[in-house]
């Protein structure tokens, strides 16, 4: 509960907007707040006024056609979308959206079988990051896998999930939603110690924000295969939940007080794929914890103090700004995109973290400096010092109120850049602040719909981040192993061999070509050791070949998960 004083304050602030009116930015946010939710709705299909071709509960990122072409949907940006929607839902401030989260259900849970150029849904298909509006497959060169969009979706449906268990849908929850979630939980739990290519879709690398979300859905994929019963799939979620979480530990730059966001790569590392991160794992259950890098933890304001000041010289309207004043943020300082440019979504999202760590230390009442934050800190207190700053002190008042302040003006920077209609495309020109890049993209919107939230106090439901410890001995990326013998008992003709098939990989990701050859060493036992990832899903079947014959065993698949680590074997007939 927030404090006495903090009430006062907000009765008193409420009286003055009564008598002198509203200020600058709670004018902007009572006219955009309604501009951004209806630039959402009209991107969705079927009957969204800018979604035409779009099929139901189909999210266009934009209706740029060209230069660039947006008119695609994305897995991300459709998730984060519907992640905003769902939780308008569940907190009641719009129950009508709910049809709009059924569609959207519809659609994903027929994406999800497409075979595409990712693979199958049992393959891998589930990382490709993008299809057409039509829900067929993009077949173009493009950045796949990104393999964030499974555990996003996860995490929308596990909230729209959570929301109808409350209201006594547990068994349309089971029957339904949990099989959609767990294709993209089990999608996760298989994949995250992969390659992936980047937020925005340019480099291929081990990528910060990819390693968040992830995380935070086996988190959440824990809890709600507890509440239904789905006891099975705990072990291997809690399993690499805790390698994510361990994995996540490393991103950190060893001397530059910030998050390198991908790794491998020759760019600095800075990137707003932080920022980001840390909005979306906001757990206010989990108060300043810096493991899981809440939007307060000293981490997080020394990486978003470091983030902020790399745009200051490299836009031309960022110039005259004062050292500790809000200015506008783009993905990356090297970015070159339409020759690199401040947007929309970056700049809401520091006001977003900043606003988020407000709302926890209100409810703290303490404010925590640490030597990781101290300069962060400094930019409102010259000379603070490290150490704990409870509310009865005036440096807490002066914080907080500098701290809300300077959150303001990163809004403030947006609204500036905003055209008169409201209107939000993806970037501005660094130098004279125009609009430029895709218009209307459904992701400013939906940025900017989630930091006024967080201004208003929007305290979202605790996902599982509180009370973690990251373990002692960290699973080095790729994971964990388990050597598996594959035995199956075969008759076979002059000439036939026999193979193993599966939907992993180290199995040939059931292309026939590709199988995994069986020694007849022990015949009509044939036998193979396979070196596979602990804690996975496994289907498997086992083929004859002969010349360029090939023989399936009959269905159904044989399907196993792999222990954590360690040997197994296992003993089949042919059928």
């Amino acid at each position: 509960m927030r404090s006495f004083s903090v009430l006062l304050t907000a009765f008193l602030f409420s009286c003055v907007d009564k008598f002198l009116g509203p200020t600058p930015i709670q004018s902007y946010i009572s006219t955009e707040s309604a501009i951004a939710k209806a630039g959402v709705l009209a991107n969705i299909g079927p009957d969204g006024s800018k979604s035409s071709g779009a099929l139901s509960g189909v999210v266009i990122a934009s209706p740029n056609t060209n230069n660039p072409n947006y008119l695609y949907t994305w897995i991300r940006d459709a998730s984060l979308t519907f992640k905003v929607i769902a939780q308008k839902v569940a907190s009641e401030e719009d129950p009508t959206l709910r049809a709009k989260i059924d569609q959207f259900f519809l659609s994903q849970s027929h994406i999800q079988t497409l075979t595409n150029p990712s693979g199958t849904e049992s393959t891998g298909g589930l990382g490709e990051p993008k299809f057409n509006i039509n829900e067929t497959q993009y077949t173009d060169k493009w950045g796949r896998p990104q393999r964030d969009g499974p555990a996003l979706r996860a995490t929308t449906f596990m909230l729209y999930a959570n929301y109808l268990i409350a209201n006594n849908n547990v068994t349309w929850v089971a029957k339904n939603l949990w099989p959609v979630i767990k294709l993209d939980l089990d999608y996760v739990q298989n994949y995250w110690n992969r390659t992936t290519f980047d937020l925005w879709e340019e480099i291929g690398s081990s990528s910060f924000w990819t390693t968040a979300v992830q995380h935070r859905a086996l988190r959440e994929g824990i809890a709600l295969a507890e509440d239904l019963g789905q006891m099975d799939v705990i072990p291997g979620y809690v399993a690499q939940a805790n390698n994510l979480l361990c994995f996540q530990q490393s991103f950190k730059h060893s001397s530059g007080g910030y998050i390198t966001a991908n790794t491998g790569t020759c760019r600095s590392g800075i990137d707003s794929n932080t920022i980001l991160a840390s909005i979306h794992v906001f757990d206010p259950a989990a108060g300043c914890d810096a493991a899981t890098f809440q939007p307060c933890s000293d981490v997080a304001l020394s990486n978003l103090k470091v983030y902020v000041d790399s745009f200051r010289s490299i836009y031309s309207i960022n110039h005259g700004a004062a050292g500790n004043a809000a200015v506008a943020t783009g993905r990356y300082p090297e970015d070159a995109y339409y020759c690199g440019n401040p947007w929309y979504l970056s700049t809401f999202a520091v006001a977003e973290q900043l606003y988020d760590a407000v709302i926890v230390w209100e409810q703290q009442q303490v404010i925590n400096v640490t030597s990781t934050s101290l300069l962060f800190f400094r930019q409102f207190i010259s000379d603070i010092g490290s150490g704990s700053y409870p509310a009865s002190t005036s440096t807490y008042s002066t914080l907080l109120a500098a701290i809300k302040n300077f959150a303001d003006g990163f809004v403030l920077i947006n609204a500036k850049y905003t055209p008169s209609d409201g209107g939000l495309s993806e970037q501005v020109n660094r130098d004279n602040g125009t609009p430029l890049s895709a218009k209307d993209l459904t992701w400013s919107y939906a940025s900017a719909l989630t930091a006024f939230a967080a201004r208003g106090g929007f305290i979202p439901a605790s996902w599982g981040a509180a009370g973690l410890t990251v373990p002692s001995v960290c699973r080095s990326n790729p994971g964990p192993t388990a050597s598996v013998t594959f035995n199956v008992y075969a008759t076979t003709n002059p000439g036939e061999n026999v193979f193993l098939a599966g939907s992993v990989p180290e199995l040939g990701n059931w292309l026939p070509e590709k199988a995994v050859p069986l020694s007849s060493q022990n015949y009509p036992t044939w036998s193979a050791t396979v070196t596979l990832p602990g804690y996975t899903s496994v289907d498997y079947k086992f083929i004859k070949k002969h010349n360029d014959q090939v023989i399936w065993s009959s269905d159904p698949n044989w399907s196993w998960q792999t222990p954590e680590a360690g040997t197994a074997n296992l003993s089949d007939t042919w059928r």
